[in-house]
Order: C-alpha cells, then sequence, then structure tokens
C-alpha cells in the first residue's frame, strides 16, 4: 500500500495491467490471423480468453469484441482446412496398412524359414514312431490270436474232461 495515499503509480499499474491484457487479447486474435486457428471450429469469445488467459468479459468488450467479430468473418470466408487434413489423415492410414502387412509378411517368411528344418525332423521323428507302434500292433494282433486259438483248444479240452467226468462218475453210480 502507499502509505502517501498517492493513487497516481497504482492507476499506472492498472493501466499497465489492462492493456497487457487487451494486447494478449488480440494477440490471440492474430494467431487466428496468421493461419493458426485460436480452435479447431471457430474464434469466440470463451477460445480468445482461455488462449489469452484473460477473463471473457473483457473480449466482450466494444474494442475487442469488433476484433473477435472481423476475425470471425475472415474464418468464415476462408475454406476450411479439414479436407485437406482427412486426406492427409486418409493417407497415413493407408501407409500404416501397407507397412503393417509388410512386416507381417516378413515375419510369416522369416517363421518358415526356421520352422522348415524343425518341421522336417518333427515329421521324421513321428514317422519313425509311427512304424514302432505299427510293429507293436502287428505282434500284439499276432499274439492275440495265438492266445485265442489257445483259449479255444483249452475250452475245447475243458469240455472233453467233463464230459469224460460225468461218464465216470455215471459209470461209478450205475456199478453199485
Amino acid at each position: 500500500m502507499n502509505p502517501h495515499g498517492n493513487p497516481a503509480p497504482l492507476a499506472e499499474a492498472r493501466a499497465r495491467i489492462s492493456a497487457d491484457k487487451r494486447q494478449r487479447a488480440l494477440d490471440a486474435i492474430t494467431l487466428e490471423r496468421d493461419g493458426h486457428p485460436v480452435t479447431h471450429t471457430t474464434v469466440t469469445h470463451t477460445t480468445v480468453a482461455r488462449t489469452a488467459g484473460v477473463s471473457t468479459w473483457l473480449t466482450c468488450t466494444d474494442t475487442i469484441r469488433q476484433h473477435i467479430r472481423a476475425a470471425q468473418r475472415r474464418q468464415a470466408a476462408r475454406p476450411a482446412p479439414a479436407g485437406h487434413a482427412r486426406q492427409e489423415i486418409k493417407q497415413l492410414r493407408q501407409e500404416r496398412d501397407r507397412a503393417q502387412t509388410a512386416v507381417r509378411h516378413q515375419l510369416g517368411r522369416q517363421l518358415d524359414a526356421l520352422a522348415t528344418h524343425d518341421l522336417t525332423t518333427r515329421i521324421d521323428e513321428l514317422t519313425r514312431h509311427n512304424h514302432q507302434l505299427a510293429d507293436q500292433l502287428q505282434q500284439a494282433t499276432e499274439e492275440n490270436t495265438a492266445l485265442s486259438a489257445r483259449a479255444s483248444s483249452l475250452e475245447q479240452d475243458l469240455a472233453a474232461a467233463r464230459t469224460s467226468l460225468c461218464r465216470m462218475i455215471r459209470t461209478e453210480n450205475t456199478a453199485r
């Protein structure tokens, strides 16, 4: 505070601050004129206030409002750059897709080259194992056939022994 009650330095400081704020608001509007849009859509009081770091009340004053309206008219007359941006985005996406496809193909070729030797070795191992299993199956089938024939022969011998035992028991029972 000024102990002497001299308001002149305070008024000068306030005037400098106000002039600085006005200049920042005008600079924000000038950005649009130089081809750097203040926002993606249109110049408004709010976007100028945010860009300049001032209040929207200041941007609504007559002097700043006139500059904002002029910027809005210039912006409305200028063709929208969205078409160019969309085209560039489309091209970048296509380029990305082509690069991804090329990388996938290259990776596939590398995997094929690495796996070919391993797959050939694995196929040989599986083929040998398959032959071993086929031989074991053949042996098991032959053993099964031999055992079935042996079981049939034993069943016939058992049936003959029973028949013979029954005759012997009958003969013994009739002789008494």
